[in-house]
């Protein structure tokens, strides 16, 4: 337990340049403070104590806004970045090296009893406002883009977007922290339909159909290249 903190401490002293000072860390981190509520309370859950892990839970709650199951499962070197309104559940398990932004949600989907809460594998991403629900998977570097809402599975190596979050094309940028390079597929799909659009009313009105003739071609393949982009 004492090594997974200190490893939670230097991770952000290695990873993170608006750290200019240790003393910050005692201030101005409360993903790393929730971290270390829950540290102690997942120790005191795992020898079957109920009532104090979960108060200790609620007293990390109050002081960093960042709610965390004691019964949940946290790897090593996990950075909640501002991390204000970070729900995790009880069954919820992440793997090392995982980055996890503000108002993220691991939730359930069920009020079953077993395994409710997704698994976030090693190395995964997961956007600001994301909503990650149910017993699913996402993969090993895995980007989650901002207020996606994932209920399906998600491969390593890929990038799911939207709501509910589809997943497109592998490998967009290799770094954990490029997930501003994510591109929006819902607003690549709206910009070729009000093209095709306007276009559609310029043949009509002139009952000139060369233009149609002419960008029919270009808008099949900006098409056909977005469905390509899509699992």
């Amino acid at each position: 337990m004492f090594q997974s903190i200190k490893e939670d401490f230097l991770n952000i002293k290695r990873n993170d340049p608006a750290l200019h000072s240790t003393f910050e860390l005692f201030f101005n981190y409360p993903g790393l403070w929730a971290l270390l509520f829950y540290r102690f309370a997942h120790k005191l859950y795992g020898y079957g104590l109920r009532f104090l892990p979960r108060f200790i839970s609620a007293i990390g709650q109050f002081l960093t806004t960042i709610d965390i199951h004691p019964a949940s499962i946290i790897g090593k070197r996990v950075f909640i970045d501002h991390g204000v309104g970070v729900v995790i559940g009880e069954t919820a398990i992440i793997e090392d090296d995982v980055i996890i932004y503000q108002q993220v949600t691991l939730g359930g989907v069920s009020t079953d009893k077993g395994k409710r809460h997704p698994t976030i594998k090693q190395g995964a991403v997961i956007g600001a406002g994301a909503k990650v629900l149910g017993n699913i998977t996402i993969g090993e570097n895995a980007k989650i883009g901002a207020n996606s809402v994932v209920i399906k599975d998600v491969p390593p190596d890929s990038t799911a977007v939207g709501i509910p979050a589809r997943v497109i094309g592998k490998g967009f940028d290799k770094s954990p922290l490029s997930h501003n390079k994510i591109p929006d597929i819902d607003k690549e799909i709206f910009a070729y339909l009000v093209k095709r659009i306007v276009i559609l009313e310029h043949s009509i009105k002139s009952g000139d159909t060369s233009l149609l003739d002419k960008e029919d071609h270009e808008l099949d393949e900006i098409y056909t290249t977005f469905l390509k982009s899509m699992d």
